[in-house]
C-alpha cells in the first residue's frame, strides 16, 4: 500500500543532545498534534544512530535512517560503514544516491544498484534519490535523466524487490538554494517516474510506491506539494532539523 511519509536527512548537522533532544520534540508533537496515518523517518549523523533508535523503537510509525552505506558486506574500507552494521544497531531504512552523494562522491549509477542490493538482501529499505542539475534540466533533459537514474539504478530488480523501495524525487537546483520546484514542476516529474514504474512492473506496483519530493520542502510550501496525485510526502533537508517546522511539515500530509 501506498504510504505518505516524511523524512528528515539532518546531513552533517547537530550534536548528540541536540539530536536526541530534536527527536524527542518530534515525537511528542507528532503524538499530541497529528492523528492521521503518515510515517516519520529520523536520517541522522553515523554517530547518533544507536542512541536515536533507544528513542523510537517503540513508536508506532517512527522509523530510523541511515544517510548512506557501503556496498561490501565488510572489509578493509576504511571509514564506512556496512549494511550489518546498521542493521544491528536499529536501523531500518537508509538513503541511497543523494544528489551530494553523486556530485562529491561521484557515486554511479551501477555502484548505487550495488548498494540498493546489499541493502535489500539485509532486510533495509532503500530510499533511493534520483533528480536532475540546473543545467540539464535548462537543456530540456530532465526526463532523460531521471529515465536513466531508474533504469539504471534500479530497474534490474524483479517487481517483488522494487515494491520495496521508496523513491525519492529531487532536483538538484532546489537543494539547500531556498528555491522549490513548482508544484505543478514536481508532479510532471513524479507523475513520469511512476509511469516508469507502471511500464516497467505494472499498474500495482506503480501505485503502490511511494514517491517523495526533496528539495527546499518547508511549512510554508509542503500542503501544497502533498496535495500533488503523484507525490507522497518529503525528503526534507533543512526544516527537519527544526521540531516545530518538521512536525507541520507531517500535519500537512
Amino acid at each position: 500500500m501506498r504510504k505518505k511519509i516524511a523524512a528528515g536527512n539532518w546531513k552533517m548537522h547537530l550534536t548528540s543532545d541536540q539530536a536526541q533532544a530534536l527527536v524527542s520534540e518530534v515525537v511528542n508533537m507528532y503524538h499530541n498534534e497529528y492523528h492521521g496515518d503518515a510515517e516519520v523517518i529520523f536520517a541522522p549523523s553515523y554517530p547518533f544512530l544507536s542512541q536515536i533508535h533507544h528513542l523510537v523503537k517503540d513508536v508506532d510509525k517512527v522509523h530510523l535512517s541511515a544517510q548512506n552505506l557501503h556496498e561490501a558486506e565488510q572489509g578493509a574500507y576504511t571509514g564506512e560503514v556496512s549494511a550489518s552494521q546498521l542493521t544491528s544497531v536499529g536501523v531500518t531504512h537508509v538513503i541511497i544516491g543523494h544528489s551530494e552523494r553523486r556530485q562529491y562522491q561521484q557515486e554511479s549509477n551501477a555502484l548505487l544498484a550495488s548498494k540498493i542490493d546489499i541493502a535489500l538482501a539485509h532486510g533495509l529499505t532503500p530510499i533511493y534519490c534520483i533528480g536532475e542539475t540546473l543545467e540539464q534540466r535548462e537543456a530540456g533533459n530532465t526526463l532523460d535523466v531521471i529515465r536513466t537514474q531508474m533504469t539504471d539504478g534500479c530497474f534490474h530488480l524483479d517487481a517483488e524487490a522494487f515494491g520495496k523501495l521508496i523513491i525519492a524525487y529531487e532536483p538538484v537546483w532546489a537543494i539547500g538554494t531556498g528555491v522549490t520546484a513548482s508544484p505543478d514542476q514536481a508532479q510532471e516529474v513524479h507523475a513520469f517516474i511512476r509511469q516508469l514504474i507502471r511500464d516497467k512492473y505494472g499498474a500495482q506496483v506503480a501505485d503502490d510506491c511511494s514517491i517523495l519530493y526533496g528539495g527546499s520542502v518547508k511549512p510554508s510550501n509542503a500542503a501544497e506539494l502533498f496535495a500533488m496525485a503523484d507525490i507522497d510526502g518529503g525528503l526534507v533537508g533543512g526544516a527537519a532539523l527544526k521540531s516545530r517546522d518538521f512536525t507541520d511539515i507531517i500535519k500537512a500530509l
